[in-house]
């Protein structure tokens, strides 16, 4: 049985029978140990986006984990997800395999957007917490190791947004994001973590840009979990405040040097690459509490400008955010933005249609 300071890594292309290797070698089942217990699989279906494009848990990981636990003797399982602001969990279970494994193994899927919030205690911070997750004894969650435009890194710590409702995803940002994810963590306990860390895109949590690795990671810390995966991305753990906020607050340990790293297997994991797209394009915002779909979807579009080398044209800041509600101003996107002079409408608009509107704006102001 593993310890809490211990993280398993595995490295290959064979995901389903990988996943189920590493589990073995971390004793998953002698950790849940009652065959009765109610276990929830929590993937990162953040939209509509396959697995492959570097956003979404890859379908083999979470088949693996399901296949070792009925394997194991372990019946009560369900999976349980919302995708962010502005997409349809059930457009995102749909597209990236979900529906197929829930058939496949009679494995219940819950959308948690169709769920109610219970107001619940989280060390002295009130939080909205999905119903459902009172149903579960043993919570496996399953993240992406990628990038993220507002927090550098998300992994097992702000995959728990999933379980709150999007009324409360939207607040999350007024709150400045790292405080709340940080309390909601002790609120919501992860038993077990197991990351996906095949390709995900090392820049935006929405993908387009993966980078493989091939490989999976296994804890119990998921404090432990995220703070290894900010030295894996070249990140200090202090860039990311709700990891240490979150240690603050007895979630678990951001202590590498009392990491227990362990390879399972003859494969050695390979250094990710360094990348900083995000703060390559970020200057020309000026974002407050903006969400995560709408601020994701528009430095995608910065970097494709960027690319073609229209970005360095622009001369006034983008603003974008629940902040800008109520204001005037020259450039805006989203729908926060509807007084500015100049604004891309909706909430949130896409990547392609800001790239288009700024693409636009640029040539006609040139």
């Amino acid at each position: 049985m593993m310890n809490k300071n211990q993280i398993n890594i595995i490295c290959g292309t064979e995901y389903l029978s990988m996943t189920k290797e590493l589990l073995s070698a971390c004793g998953l089942s002698e950790l849940i140990g009652d065959r009765k217990t109610r276990i929830g699989i929590k993937p990162n279906l953040v939209s509509a986006s396959p697995a492959s494009n570097g956003a979404t848990t890859h379908p083999e990981v979470v088949a693996g984990i399901i296949e070792y636990l009925q394997e194991n003797g372990f019946t009560k399982i369900c999976m349980l997800e919302s995708s962010w602001v502005g997409e349809k969990t059930a457009s995102s279970v749909r597209v990236c395999g979900y529906d197929r494994l829930a058939e496949r193994y009679d494995v219940p899927f819950y959308d948690m957007q169709k769920e109610k919030g219970i107001r619940t205690d989280c060390a002295g911070m009130e939080l909205s917490i999905c119903r459902k997750v009172q149903d579960i004894d043993f919570l496996i969650n399953v993240p992406v190791l990628k990038g993220h435009c507002q927090t550098r890194v998300t992994c097992a710590l702000k995959n728990m947004k999933g379980l709150i409702p999007n009324s409360e995803k939207r607040r999350f940002h007024s709150m400045g994001l790292h405080k709340p994810i940080a309390h909601l963590n002790t609120a919501i306990r992860q038993d077990f973590i197991v990351v996906d860390n095949i390709c995900g895109d090392l820049d935006f949590e929405d993908g387009g840009n993966p980078v493989v690795m091939n490989r999976i990671l296994a804890g119990r810390d998921p404090v432990l979990i995220d703070s290894y995966v900010c030295h894996l991305m070249h990140y200090e753990t202090a860039e990311v405040p709700y990891i240490t906020l979150a240690e603050g607050l007895g979630v678990g340990c951001a202590d590498l040097h009392k990491a227990d790293i362990r390879v399972i297997g003859q494969k050695m994991p390979s250094e990710i690459p360094l990348s900083r797209k995000v703060v390559e394009v970020q200057d020309k915002v000026e974002e407050v509490e903006s969400c995560s779909a709408c601020y994701g979807y528009l430095l995608p579009a910065l970097d494709m400008l960027r690319q073609e080398g229209l970005l360095d044209r622009l001369n006034e800041k983008i603003c974008i955010g629940q902040g800008f509600r109520g204001k005037e101003g020259q450039l805006g996107v989203g729908h926060c933005t509807r007084l500015f002079r100049h604004h891309v409408e909706g909430c949130p608009p896409t990547e392609q249609q800001i790239y288009e509107f700024l693409k636009e704006y640029i040539n006609r102001n040139d």
